[in-house]
């Protein structure tokens, strides 16, 4: 590292499978809050690697370890086309989240595919990955693990919510971080939009024209998960058994199925943010405007619109600043968000060779 400076690429893969996120940041290790962004992209998957990682969870334990590799490969090959594309000469090491596959953390499960060392192979850099494992194995939830850097680069706010796949939240309460993940988002509303032909809802258009249906919210809000304390999280596998069947069970209708679940959301999303204390939310689900003033009606509270920059990368830059703490051999893992046995620093570092 360059004296008080860090310069590292991090990576973020998230489970709605809108792209792989990168950034390029400058830490002050002074003061971690005087960071800047670099540069950053977001990569499209191809058609080939969405359906790949959406339908990996019934991968058998050798088609896993060859999906470690090859998405390895990807990822070494789209951060030396990064670094090339942006003149990138200065860099200390590289974070990597990888794409999580499995979360049963009651079980003792959690994977995120991307082999680290593949990656370190092909760029020649340093590289920090598996972030989750140990936390899981400390008897935590492995999730989430943004709150670090909502504490230490974004304390300002009271609250930090993230609308990607799930919706997650981190703030402050009697001196000690709490983080959890709140609710399924853009992996429900993405999964039966794409019924469409479509990616994604443009700015929630399609949801807006939509009835609610009424039963299927009501069951929706009534999930067991939503009556737990923290730490919870949540993952694919959870979507899978618990809220697809009980929408394709009540309704056939999109547009309904769209607008339904987006009160749903907001309704979980609202209840945990109803304060007046500075409120910090990014994540893709922000350009969803329709569920942005729903969030906004069931939170009682106007909703500050952030850089289009900290919208798409907080998350990958939080990751890149893991990194940082892990190499720096600090810690980096709240047992106050996760429940682990103690706070640690989390994370597997491949050296070039």
């Amino acid at each position: 590292m360059n004296g008080d400076y860090c310069f590292t690429i991090g990576l973020m893969s998230g489970t709605s499978l809108d792209g792989i996120d990168l950034v390029y940041v400058k830490f002050n290790k002074k003061n971690y809050k005087s960071f800047k962004i670099l540069a950053a992209n977001t990569i499209s998957y191809s058609d080939k690697w969405k359906n790949e990682l959406k339908t990996a969870i019934h991968f058998s334990k050798e088609d896993l370890i060859i999906l470690d590799i090859e998405y390895g490969k990807l990822l070494g090959k789209e951060i030396n086309f990064f670094i090339e594309k942006n003149d990138i000469v200065d860099l200390d090491f590289i974070a990597s989240h990888g794409h999580t596959i499995l979360h049963q953390p009651d079980k003792g499960i959690t994977l995120q595919v991307g082999s680290g060392k593949i990656i370190s192979e092909i760029t020649n850099q340093k590289v920090v990955c598996d972030f989750r494992t140990q936390d899981v194995n400390f008897g935590g939830q492995g999730a989430p693990l943004v709150p670090i850097g909502d504490e230490l680069l974004f304390s300002n706010y009271e609250f930090c919510v993230n609308l990607g796949g799930f919706a997650n939240v981190s703030f402050k309460e009697k001196g000690h971080r709490i983080a959890f993940d709140i609710c399924p988002v853009n992996i429900v509303l993405n999964h039966y939009v794409q019924k469409l032909g479509f990616d994604y809802d443009d700015k929630g258009n399609i949801a807006a024209k939509g009835k609610i249906n009424e039963d299927l919210l009501k069951e929706l809000n009534s999930l067991e998960f939503y009556k737990k304390t923290a730490p919870k999280s949540l993952g694919l596998e959870w979507v899978l058994s618990n809220i697809l069947p009980i929408i394709d069970g009540k309704e056939k209708n999109i547009s309904i199925i769209l607008r339904t679940f987006i009160e749903h959301s907001a309704i979980q999303i609202g209840k945990i943010i109803q304060n007046n204390g500075a409120l910090l939310i990014t994540g893709g689900g922000v350009f969803n405007s329709f569920l942005m003033k729903r969030i906004e009606f069931y939170s009682k509270r106007k909703v500050e619109i952030q850089t289009i920059e900290l919208i798409n990368y907080k998350e990958a830059l939080i990751f890149a600043f893991l990194g940082l703490l892990r190499v720096d051999n600090q810690v980096n893992c709240l047992s106050s968000v996760t429940g682990a046995r103690k706070n640690h620093s989390a994370g597997v570092i491949f050296n070039p060779q």
